[in-house]
């Protein structure tokens, strides 16, 4: 495959608390993800993204450097893969704070999830998470990885012990967002997302 028409898979590690599970699910998957040729894998942690939390409703303020600094990453993303534990039946506040601050970077774009908590397996959060990428304009895929008690998923050298069912979850989801992000990248390339309402405006 050229390098041209490789994806570029994005997975983003929503919490940001100390000795958080999802920085192992992160890389467990991206090991996977990197097996398949279609795919060039980044990893964006926002522990150390440092993203402010204080936005303002001017849209002539000038966004702040830490936001700048990954706004590329996701711009050129083809794909995302959201890591995410649940509290309190939603997601992180540091991941809805980084949905919150991009806009055209989500567009158009599939997003899939891993997710982890107790018996739900985090899936709450995971059900937050759909509302607010439709609001992004950004289509997410049904297939999810799930880990379930998730403390109990990581032996003593911190890496993750997964199971066929997970690898099996995994190499779905990973091809659902190979299809649509292909499908989508055609279709952006053919008219960008931002220009489709100029078809149907009053004239």
């Amino acid at each position: 495959m050229d390098d041209g028409d490789r994806l570029r898979l994005v997975i983003l590690v929503g919490a940001a608390r100390e000795g958080r599970f999802g920085l192992a699910a992160a890389e467990w998957l991206a090991v996977r993800a990197r097996r398949h040729k279609e795919f060039e894998v980044d990893v964006i942690d926002l522990a150390t993204a440092w993203l402010p939390d204080l936005m303002t409703a001017d849209p002539a303020v000038p966004r702040p450097s830490a936001v700048r600094d990954i706004s590329p990453w996701l711009d050129a993303a083809d794909a995302f893969v959201v890591v995410t534990q649940e509290y309190r039946c939603g997601c992180p506040a540091s991941l809805r704070n980084a949905i919150d601050w991009y806009d055209r970077e989500w567009h158009a774009k599939p997003v899939g999830f891993v997710s982890y908590g107790g018996a739900a397996g985090g899936l709450g959060a995971v059900a937050q998470l759909r509302q607010a990428f439709a609001e992004t304009h950004a289509m997410t895929v049904t297939e999810t990885v799930s880990f379930h008690h998730y403390e109990k998923r990581c032996g003593p050298d911190g890496q993750l012990l997964d199971t066929a069912a997970c690898r099996a979850q995994a190499a779905t989801m990973l091809g659902r967002l190979g299809w649509w992000a292909r499908a989508l990248r055609r279709a952006r390339d053919r008219e960008p997302y931002e220009k489709t309402t100029d078809v149907y405006a009053e004239e």
